[in-house]
């Protein structure tokens, strides 16, 4: 005689709760609407000044990491988010390869960094350049907290706009974006026609070990992302055709993004005086000295958009993480699913885009509180940023490896022409290349003393190695503490009679390419 009593929901499966919400999800984003979201969120013209603050090769390391890792991690989530367009991207494939609490823990490193980045590094330089081109204040002042405030209860709000309509801001924020790189680098053009190069000479841009220890979690941080608009895959109009197309043309416009404007900061500013906190702005500054007496007003304007561009990055990455955290707690991953709802009218995860902006806020605050200048403050919080997201991806990347040998007979519209021990050596390199950011990135330091080099953490760092590791280890703990019991309190929602889900696989059947 069969049992009444509950069983927990399989890997393979999604509960009631979660199929329920996607029916709120609006049919909203073409390829194009993706690609601006992609580069809106991904391409970080924040890095660019603190990466470039390594020397010549930075821009070494991030070619070498173009080819080396972009590459195969474009073509593996391209064959991923193509095949399995589930609502909620990583935290589905995650679930699908291993399993609902793994998913669990990718979901939420994923989504924390968003929250912790905006409220963290992103605020950060912005209230930076505001204060020093548009209108000055002194960090830690009243004002500054205001700004920073503001700043990111906007990108929350816009996170929770209508896609229908919300679109439009990562939209408008990609195009911004471009036009912004784009002017710096036609104007450094001009300057170093008229004023010559900085002074590189060839030896600069020769690799070594301190670099690649020093520059690879950023340039990690800055390469990885591009698989997050299958977040809202249930969203695109036809994500099995559009996604790789947006992969590889989004990756292509990053990697240039990248590239010109490190090599473009290098030629025009001299090493030492790039800073991490202005270091693009600081170059901003000094290729407009080209315009004569209308480089005070042109730069305050560039002030304005570039705080507009990184206002419209915020909410892209709330936009996209927000929907896949969302779709983790309806799916019984994350606090009984509380914040597994998504508003019937809007479409959008209200829940989770104001549980983003207080733990922005107040991950604001603590970093505020961190002795030390605001250049030294804003690395701490992008390291953390760095750390978060990395790890995510050492679960992420076998996920996919996984999903290509263990469902062999679904339709993939898009398959990486390599046998499944080649797509296995594509996933082995892109996770080799985390690892190592990973811990460089937790673990500042101890590479380069292991290996023989010298290495002095204060003066990297502005801060002790006790300082910054309380900071960065409390943070993970704070984060482990919160999966754990964001998924244990869910478990009614796991233990269903009754569910509605789609047949195992990859979801809904794979749309076709036209």
């Amino acid at each position: 005689m069969a049992s009444d009593k509950p069983i927990e929901v399989s890997a393979d499966q999604q509960t009631a709760r979660a199929a329920s919400e996607t029916k709120h999800l609006q049919k909203s984003l073409g390829r194009l609407d993706i690609i601006f979201l992609i580069v809106a969120a991904v391409v970080s013209i924040e890095v660019l000044g603190q990466v470039s603050s390594f020397g010549g090769q930075t821009f070494t390391w991030a070619l070498v990491l173009a080819v080396f890792f972009l590459v195969p991690y474009g073509l593996i989530f391209a064959e991923i988010g193509s095949t399995f367009t589930d609502e909620g991207g990583v935290y589905v494939w995650v679930r699908r390869a291993f399993g609902r609490p793994m998913a669990a823990i990718a979901s939420l490193l994923t989504w924390i960094t968003q929250p912790v980045w905006v409220g963290g590094s992103c605020t950060f330089i912005a209230a930076e350049v505001w204060s020093q081109y548009v209108m000055p204040f002194d960090h830690g002042s009243l004002t500054d907290y205001l700004f920073k405030t503001v700043f990111i209860w906007i990108t929350v709000l816009a996170a929770v706009v209508s896609l229908r309509h919300g679109k439009w801001i990562p939209n408008a924020g990609a195009i911004l974006k471009i036009l912004f790189l784009a002017g710096f680098l036609v104007t450094a053009a001009i300057y170093a026609a008229r004023n010559g190069l900085a002074g590189l000479a060839a030896g600069d841009f020769s690799p070594t070990l301190a670099g690649l220890l020093g520059v690879t979690p950023l340039l990690l941080f800055s390469y990885l992302g591009f698989e997050s608009g299958n977040s809202a895959a249930e969203e695109m109009k036809k994500p099995a055709r559009d996604v790789p197309i947006a992969i590889a043309r989004s990756s292509a416009i990053a990697a240039a993004a990248y590239l010109l404007p490190i090599a473009a900061i290098l030629l025009v500013v001299p090493a030492d005086k790039i800073t991490g906190i202005g270091g693009l702005m600081e170059a901003v500054a000094t290729v407009y000295s080209v315009y004569g007496s209308a480089a005070p007003v042109m730069l305050t304007l560039t002030g304005i958009v570039f705080t507009l561009v990184l206002m419209t990055q915020g909410s892209a990455w709330m936009i996209i993480s927000d929907r896949m955290q969302a779709m983790a707690a309806a799916d019984g991953a994350f606090f009984r699913g509380f914040f597994g709802r998504f508003h019937p009218k809007l479409g959008t995860p209200v829940r989770v885009n104001l549980l983003s902006g207080v733990v922005g806020t107040v991950f604001m605050v603590s970093a505020m509180a961190v002795s030390g200048s605001a250049a030294a403050v804003f690395a701490v919080v992008l390291s953390i940023a760095v750390s978060t997201f990395l790890l995510s991806y050492l679960i992420s990347i076998p996920a996919a490896v996984r999903l290509r040998t263990a469902f062999p007979d679904i339709a993939r519209p898009f398959k990486v022409p390599v046998s499944d021990n080649g797509f296995r050596a594509l996933g082995a390199l892109c996770f080799a290349w985390v690892v190592l950011g990973s811990w460089v990135a937790v673990f500042p330091g101890t590479l380069d003393r292991l290996f023989g080099l010298e290495y002095d953490f204060e003066a990297t760092w502005g801060v002790s190695a006790v300082v910054f590791e309380l900071f960065t280890l409390g943070t993970l703990a704070a984060l482990a503490a919160l999966g754990i019991v964001g998924y244990v309190t869910a478990k009614p929602l796991r233990m269903e009679a009754a569910r509605s889900e789609r047949p195992a696989g990859a979801g809904r059947p794979a749309e076709q390419p036209r």
